[in-house]
């Protein structure tokens, strides 16, 4: 894999990995004002992550398997990691078992897997 593509596929994941996490974040919290920001984060990340797909592999094209397999495990890993730093600092009503589920969603939407 070429240095330049395996950047590109880490800066999809970190995208892609703050998608998720806001996701998750807006539906734990009960304030719209709150909410409101995380679905704004939602929506410019998820922008910023299609456009590095991309940049990857023409979007008609699904990645190989073993990218597909890469990715989804480095952005569950990642997200995981994330939203537990977040319990850690005291935030509330955090579901860890949406995140394969969302995981799944994004990549599919992107045409990863």
């Amino acid at each position: 894999m070429p240095q330049n593509r395996k950047k590109l596929i880490d800066l999809f994941i970190g995208n892609l990995s703050n998608v998720i996490v806001h996701e998750i974040m807006e539906e734990a919290t009960e304030s719209e004002e709150i909410a409101s920001h995380y679905k704004k984060e939602v929506e410019n990340s998820l922008g910023i992550s299609r456009k590095y797909r991309s940049k990857i592999n023409p979007t008609t094209a699904i990645l190989s398997e073993k990218d597909a397999e890469y990715i989804k495990k480095k952005l569950i890993n990642k997200v995981k990691s994330k939203l537990k730093e977040r319990i850690s600092d005291g935030y509330e009503n955090i579901d860890l078992n949406l995140i394969e589920e969302l995981a799944n969603k994004y990549l599919k939407e992107s045409k990863i897997s």
